[in-house]
C-alpha cells in the first residue's frame, strides 16, 4: 500500500500501484467500499492481469484517512483522484468505476480530460435521487446516521450476509471500517447530483465511454427505469457501449468476478 499525503486535509490517501503493461488502469470502488477489496479479483483474472493498475481507496473508505472537515462530495473526491494521478506521473489512463466509484469517475473524467484515455462505469448514478443505499441513508440527518443509521445500516447488510448472501459478507467487510461521516456524506451527494447534471457529462464526454450493468439489474421497460439503472438504449443513443455480466447484480464484481472480468476486457477491446 502507498499514501499520498494531502496537506490541505493533513491526511493520507492510500492507493496501490501494481505495475504493468502501459495504459494503466485506475479503479474507484463504490459507496463504502475499498478498490483493493473490491477489485483484487477482477485485476488477477487471466483476461485482464498485465496491466499496471492503481487501486486507490477514497478518502473515509478503505485504508484511507478519514478528514472530518473534507466534504466528500463528487467533485471533491475526483479532484483527489486527479492529484494522485498528477503526483504518480500518469496520463491517458483507463479509468473504472462502480456505483459511487463510477460517478466519481465520471465527474474525474469531466475536470481533467487530459487523465482518462477510456471511461468505463459499473452502474455509476446519472442522475439525482441515488440508489437505494444512498437514498436510505440521505434520507436521515448527518447526526442521525452518525449517532445510529450507520450501525443499522451495517447490521442490515450483516444479517443480509449471515443468510449466505456472499455478496453482502464482501461489502460488510469492507463497510465496517468506512467512516459514517465519509458515507452519509457522500450518499448525500449522490442524491443531491452535481450541475451540470452527472448524464449530460457522461453523454458529452469525449473519450470511448462504456456502462456495465450487472443482468439483475437491467432495466425491462421505460416505467423500470430509476436513478441507478439508466435506459440502455438513451445510452446506445449517446455513443455509450452498454455491457452486461451475466448472473449478476449491483455487486457484479463478488456475483461473477470472472464474467465481469470478462466483460470489463470486451469494453476494453482487448
Amino acid at each position: 500500500m502507498e499514501s499520498l499525503y494531502l496537506r490541505p486535509w493533513r491526511s493520507f490517501l492510500r492507493f496501490q500501484d501494481l505495475p504493468g503493461d502501459m495504459p494503466a488502469r485506475v479503479y474507484i470502488a463504490g459507496l463504502g467500499m475499498a478498490s483493493s477489496g473490491t477489485f483484487t479479483r477482477v485485476i488477477t483474472d487471466p483476461t485482464l492481469s498485465g496491466y499496471r493498475s492503481v487501486l486507490v481507496d477514497l478518502l473515509g473508505f478503505g485504508l484511507s484517512d478519514r478528514p472530518p472537515e473534507f466534504g466528500y462530495t463528487l467533485e471533491e473526491h475526483a479532484l483527489v483522484v486527479a492529484e494522485l494521478l498528477d503526483h504518480i506521473g500518469l496520463r491517458r489512463c483507463t479509468v473504472i468505476g462502480h456505483s459511487l466509484g463510477g460517478s466519481v469517475a465520471i465527474t474525474f473524467a469531466t475536470l481533467r480530460p487530459d487523465l482518462v484515455s477510456n471511461l468505463v462505469v459499473a452502474e455509476a448514478n446519472l442522475d439525482p435521487g441515488g440508489g437505494a443505499f444512498s437514498r436510505g441513508i440521505a434520507a436521515q440527518s448527518e447526526e442521525e446516521f452518525i449517532r445510529a443509521g450507520f450501525a443499522a445500516f451495517l447490521q442490515r447488510i450483516l444479517t443480509s450476509a449471515a443468510e449466505g448472501d456472499e455478496s453482502m459478507a464482501a461489502f460488510a467487510g469492507m463497510l465496517q471500517v468506512a467512516a459514517p461521516l465519509a458515507v452519509y456524506r457522500s450518499a448525500r451527494a449522490l442524491v443531491e447530483g452535481i450541475r451540470p447534471a452527472m448524464r449530460a457529462r457522461y453523454n458529452e464526454l469525449p473519450m470511448p465511454r462504456a456502462y456495465i450493468y450487472g443482468e439483475r439489474s437491467v432495466p425491462r421497460d421505460r416505467a423500470s427505469v430509476l436513478p441507478d439503472a439508466p435506459d440502455p438504449k438513451e445510452l446506445s443513443e449517446h455513443g455509450i457501449r452498454v455491457f452486461i455480466v451475466p448472473h449478476a447484480g449491483h455487486f457484479m464484481m463478488f456475483d461473477n468476478p470472472a464474467g465481469f472480468a470478462q466483460v470489463l476486457k470486451d469494453a476494453l477491446n482487448i
